[in-house]
Order: C-alpha cells, then structure tokens, then sequence
C-alpha cells in the first residue's frame, strides 16, 4: 500500500489519459464527458491501477483494477476526491453509481436520495440533505405572495422545469399556457452551470419575461434536478439507457417534490425530433400519472409555421443576425442580448462549436 500514489491526470496526457480508458473500459465503464478533474493511483512501477473523477460537486469514473481489488484502494481514491472537493469549497457532495454499489458508499458516510432498480442510485454525503431542500420549497412557496400560495396543499398547482437557454418565446408560451389553466404555477429554473447563458442571465431573463404574471413560484433548482447534458453516462450500456435513466431518476425526485409542494401537474413543450425528449415524455407519461400528477405537453410555439427552440436562438445569435433574434424571444431577452452587458455570452456562445443541443 505504501507504494502507492495519487497523482491528478491532465486531459492534456494523452498517455495518462489513454491508461485511464483502459482502466475503465476492463470494468466496463466509459469515461464519463463531463469531467473536471481525474486522478491515477498508481504502483511503484508507474502503472495506472485506479481511477477516479470529479464534475462539479460529483464524484464519477471510479475503478480500481481487478488485479488490485479487494486491497481497499477504492476508498482511498475516493477520499482523495472529496479532499480535492473540499479543497475547492464544495462540501456537500454527490455521486451516481450502480445499485450493487450502493453499500459501499453508504459506509463511506453517502445517504440514498433516490434508487432506481437495476439501473442507478442517486446518493449525498448529507443525512437531511434532499429533506432540507424539500423544506426549502415549501418556505419559498408560502413565501412568494402569491394568493393562496401560503397554504399549497389541495390547490391546482402545475410545475414547469426549465433550462431556459436563453429564455424565449416558446418557453413564454408555455408557462403562460399554465398561469392560465392553473391557480399556481412553480417554475423550476436549472441552476447547474452547464450551459452557453450563465445562470444569472438565465434567471433574470426568466423572471423579466414574466413579469406579467402573477401566479407563478420560481424556484432555483438546486444540485437535485439537473440536465441531461450532465447526467452521468459512463456506467450505462448506451445512449437510449442515459436518458431512461435519467429519466426515471428525475420523475422520482419530481414526485417527492411535487408531495411536499402540492404539486399536482407537470407541463413540458412538445418536441417531435428530439430524441432525448421523446424518451423523456414517454417515461413521464407513464410514471407521474402513478403518483396522482397529471401531465401536459404544450404544442410548440411557432414562428413562420416553425417551433422556436433555444438551439435556434443561439444559432441566431452566433450568426449575429439580431434582426431575427427578435422574433424569436420576448422583448427583455432582446434587450439583453443587444446591451453591452451582453457582450460576454455573446462571445461565448460565438465561440462554441456547436450551440445545437439534441
């Protein structure tokens, strides 16, 4: 064991990195695209024989390999990483893994937020972490000033879950699709920052574009609802299993939050060509209605006889074509997007290769 070392490997070590997918790939595991940071254990003769990653406040791509298992080197790699979190503020942790390893992480001090059979467990290294945030829901909503919102229980409240990347006319028309069906509506806005617009400009074009309405909840997501882009992957088969998995997990935590919220119908835009939403609203068919919430897919909001997406408005506003850009998204995103304040996420959405997410 005293031979032993942990050293971060660079994704610019093309050697390391290339140790690290064949690690992973003998334990079938696929390194995961969204990593921050990746480190090797390594022997006294420099071969790689551990593995382990960091995205964000996860912990993802753990292997040790099978010549070396049972030696207990997996703790030790994954108590670096949380020295590595710790180091860099992020105290309250997650991690993804499969449901046979769920034990192990429990005795490492993780709690379960939520377990999906045969395909993932969802776990914290909080006791009351996801109950503190349910609790923090419940403040927000009776807080808000919104009639009725002081007591949710038995009321018809809806929930729209939105990246809103940026905010445009199409998630416009859906949210205003609900605050007219509904008494309540809560907004869920995804706080993780995994996209073109930053989550401040995000959030205020959010609150900007509907201002206009005075029945609606918003609420920053949190760590517990999260995008498909950063969904772990590298422990499941293939893509269509990614998605479902997601999927289910998300639904789970939705119906736990919708109990604690009053929650009583989940609304989402159509999108016929997406594959990853066709799987989604598919699986939320099937699910929420077990759970006594109703669900509502809201036509596309179009334009010219075409569906306004976010995709479009960044391909717009990476061709520049400003002229466009204002049919597509309501007018304080427009004026956003012509402030100089703009100026930064202007540039980085110019400067992505592909603004065109699936």
């Amino acid at each position: 064991m005293s031979d032993y070392f942990i050293s971060e490997i660079r994704k610019t070590d093309r050697t390391g990195i290339a140790q690290v997918d064949r690690l992973l790939a003998a334990e079938g595991i696929r390194r995961d695209g969204n990593l921050d940071y990746i480190c090797g254990l390594f022997d006294d003769d420099y071969e790689l024989i551990g593995t382990g990653s960091c995205f964000g406040n996860t912990l993802r791509c753990m292997a040790v390999s099978r010549d070396h298992q049972g030696e207990g080197l997996l703790a030790q790699i994954i108590t670096h990483l949380m020295d590595v979190q710790f180091s860099r503020g992020n105290t309250h942790l997650f991690v993804y893994t499969k449901c046979d390893s769920e034990k192990f992480f429990k005795d490492l001090g993780f709690s379960r937020i939520v377990r999906i059979e045969d395909q993932v467990v969802f776990m914290e290294n909080r006791r009351d972490g996801f109950q503190r945030y349910l609790e923090r829901l419940k403040r927000e909503t009776a807080g808000s000033g919104v009639a009725g919102a002081e007591d949710a229980a038995g009321k018809d409240a809806a929930a729209v879950v939105m990246n809103a990347n940026p905010f445009t006319r199409g998630h416009l028309h859906l949210v205003e699709t609900e605050a007219a069906k509904h008494a309540l509506v809560h907004i869920f806005m995804v706080s993780e920052e995994a996209s073109l617009v930053p989550f401040p400009v995000r959030r205020r074009l959010i609150l900007e574009g509907t201002a206009h309405l005075k029945n609606l909840v918003f609420h920053d997501s949190g760590p517990y609802i999260i995008s498909a882009a950063t969904f772990p992957s590298y422990f499941q088969k293939d893509g269509s299993a990614v998605i479902e998995s997601h999927a289910r997990l998300d639904l789970e935590i939705f119906t736990r939050i919708a109990a604690a919220t009053g929650i009583t119908s989940r609304a989402v835009g159509e999108e016929p060509k997406s594959l990853v939403t066709g799987i989604y609203n598919r699986i939320m068919r099937e699910e929420l209605p077990k759970a006594g919430i109703g669900v509502d897919i809201i036509p596309r909001f179009e334009v010219d006889g075409v569906p306004v997406s976010a995709s479009d408005v960044r391909s717009v506003i990476k061709k520049g074509d400003m002229q466009k850009l204002a049919a597509l998204v309501p007018e304080s995103t427009r004026r956003f997007f012509e402030s100089p304040e703009a100026a930064p996420v202007i540039a980085r959405i110019r400067a992505a290769e592909n603004v065109v997410h699936y």
